[in-house]
């Protein structure tokens, strides 16, 4: 081992003591006492629900905390590594300097860090991408600003980048591609120039350059910012929440392609997530923050073997697996409780009863043999919606997108039917259709026998009582200038169904507490709920005309873990109670195993597999739907001693 190497190791890349973050106002610090280190070519991963200061003590190592807050107490050590780090290169000459204080730089030395040795990627691309400017003018932008390097090699290094992230072909697969559409326009190869084949080549890496960001997909866009994120090679990533609003085979990919570039580069990385699954996937070193404090720091395997803090019992416990049924999952208040000191620090308590158990209060609803089961309350038939494409000079042509593309199915009385695939496979226009949001082309939707599909005006109002849905995105649903109990009460006001305000208002409070919410809510507004709050209103809502039938569409995707678990529960408690009947619609096939008695497999507009949910699990029956469960992170055990043994041996090569 040289010199160099040896001090690398002697210093971590980030030695983080006794950090403390404040805000004026707020009574307790949102993050306090955080210690960790992180040496180089490793991963920690910091894990909580949302406002447990995760985000914030990453936004504190890289200087960027909004005002006013501000760092009252810690110090935030980086090695820097002064050294001709060239990404189309193998060589690497270092230099390592002593580690620095962050915190005691300037706003202008602090600077010389951010982006070209430490690099953050964000939850949100779409919002951290500039709309306006093309992805190459955005990526050629951070390489110039920390290089001094021309703009015709900066544009080189941004489409190697983008090849790096996997986003563009390789040359070989660009050279590939071009020759294969030469020989569509009947072209032989002899007939194709060198010069020609290079001509072609550049044209395709242009291409992707002029792209504007609205042009891509989420996991595309994702991409771009890990581009970004490593295009000056920095010593320390930081990744918070990349991955949760992406599918769960994007989501898979990008895990890898973070994996790949960490070890190909030797960056130390912080992977920041409320999902133990994903954290099983990527991280060496696990810390678990609850209201703003590190309660457990432990390898991974230790973490999953061996848990200490209840609040990390309780995570693991939450988790909807697919290896394992269960009819309700535990949540944290099975694990712990809070009691307040006379001083005002909250002292947690293990409830000493707590184990992950498996409860089964509300039964599924086992149907029948197909020759007694009863009349279906939903029976769709040969379903199709399409969007018109549209032409050259925008004008819409007589083709059409089949976002569902003929489709038949049925939904019995009291079942959950569970609704999975990946962004754009139809299952949000699927759902828009049934409850007559957007036309079908052809095709009947019966709704108790009636076809709704031939329904207008006032009749389509009335069948309106009985079909309902839950949005993904509480906060969007509900109008920011109403208070709570005005928004659930105004389908009662909409449908007329109870004129009198006293009862409405009885009504309201009935269903906020029936959803877990006590009667002081009623006159908040939705910004001053928390998300899983704001969901819950979301439920009493659709709830209050007494609905038979209810969608719900990725109604959990953005809750953090634990109250996912809560939210999950408290629509298995209503259904039996209500007796309603579920579409239950999500990406992630472990949430709609617990959640349904049967599965329906979307892909591309058409159904793949609809079978009892077990069944789908223990024997899928086409690729795509095996490809959906190997990409969901199970956080077994043997999974993580299955990437551990595979990460010592990538580190020996």
């Amino acid at each position: 081992m040289t010199d160099s190497s040896a001090s690398i190791d002697r210093h971590p890349v980030l030695d983080v003591r006794s950090l403390r973050v404040e805000f004026p106002g707020v009574r307790q610090p949102v993050a306090q006492e955080i210690s960790f280190k992180l040496q180089r070519g490793q991963t920690l991963g910091i894990v909580g629900e949302s406002g447990s200061g995760k985000s914030i003590t990453s936004l504190a190592v890289m200087g960027l905390l909004p005002n006013p807050g501000q760092v009252t107490q810690g110090e935030v050590w980086f090695q820097e590594a002064s050294e001709d780090r060239s990404i189309l290169t193998d060589e690497s000459t270092s230099v390592p300097s002593q580690p620095k204080d962050l915190l005691t730089l300037s706003p202008s030395q602090l600077a010389h860090y951010r982006g070209k040795q430490m690099a953050m990627i964000f939850q949100e691309p779409m919002s951290s991408l500039n709309p306006v400017f093309t992805i190459g003018y955005q990526l050629i932008e951070a390489i110039i600003q920390h290089q001094s390097i021309s703009q015709a090699e900066a544009r080189r290094r941004a489409v190697y980048l983008l090849q790096e992230v996997k986003l563009l072909p390789s040359d070989d697969q660009l050279r590939e591609q071009y020759l294969t559409n030469q020989i569509s326009i009947n072209r032989e190869f002899n007939q194709v120039s060198e010069r020609e084949i290079n001509q072609g080549i550049n044209q395709q890496k242009l291409a992707w350059l002029e792209r504007y960001p609205h042009q891509l997909s989420g996991g595309q866009l994702q991409r771009v910012m890990i581009a970004i994120a490593i295009s000056c090679n920095p010593a320390l990533l930081i990744a918070d929440e990349p991955t949760t609003a992406l599918d769960v085979t994007v989501q898979a990919t990008i895990l890898e392609l973070l994996q790949e570039l960490r070890d190909n580069r030797d960056m130390a990385m912080i992977f920041i997530t409320h999902d133990l699954g994903i954290i099983a996937e990527i991280a060496d070193t696990v810390a678990v923050m609850y209201k703003g404090k590190i309660v457990e720091c432990q390898p991974i395997l230790d973490l999953f073997q061996n848990p200490q803090h209840p609040y990390t019992k309780s995570l693991l416990a939450c988790r909807p697996r697919l290896d394992r049924s269960a009819k309700i999952l535990p949540t944290i208040a099975d694990f712990m409780e809070e009691r307040i000191l006379p001083d005002g620090r909250i002292e947690i308590i293990e409830k000493i009863s707590s184990k992950p158990v498996i409860k089964s209060e509300y039964p599924s609803v086992q149907l029948p043999n197909i020759t007694s089961r009863p009349d279906p309350i939903l029976a769709v038939h040969h379903l199709k919606v399409g969007f018109p494409i549209q032409g050259i000079f925008g004008e819409y042509q007589q083709e059409y997108n089949w976002a569902v593309n003929d489709i038949s199915f049925s939904v019995y009385p009291g079942e959950t039917l569970g609704l999975v695939g990946e962004s754009g496979c139809g299952k949000s226009t699927l759902a828009r259709t049934i409850l007559r949001l957007i036309e079908p082309q052809q095709g009947s939707i019966k709704f108790q026998g009636q076809d709704i599909t031939k329904l207008d005006g006032e009749k389509m109002q009335v069948l309106r009582r009985e079909l309902q849905i839950v949005f993904q995105n509480p906060f969007s649903a509900l109008n920011p200038r109403m208070n709570i109990c005005d928004l659930i009460v105004e389908p009662l006001v909409i449908h007329r169904t109870l004129k009198n305000k006293i009862q409405r208002r009885e009504r309201a409070e009935y269903l906020l507490n029936r959803v877990g919410l006590n009667l002081d809510f009623l006159k908040c507004y939705p910004h001053q709920l928390s998300g899983g709050q704001r969901q819950r209103v979301c439920i009493a809502r659709a709830l209050a005309l007494n609905p038979k039938f209810i969608i719900c569409d990725e109604s959990v995707s953005a809750l953090d873990v634990s109250i996912q678990a809560q939210v999950l529960n408290l629509l298995k408690e209503l259904q039996s109670e209500f007796d309603l009947t579920y579409i239950f619609i999500s990406h992630d096939l472990s949430v709609v195993k617990f959640m349904s008695d049967r599965i329906m497999v979307m892909n591309q507009g058409k159904i793949e597999e609809i079978d009892n949910a077990d069944a789908i699990y223990q024997s899928p029956q086409t690729d795509y739907t095996r490809k959906l469960i190997s990409s969901i992170p199970i956080g077994s055990i043997d999974r993580i001693k299955e990437l551990a043994d595979r990460r010592s041996t990538v580190r020996n090569s």
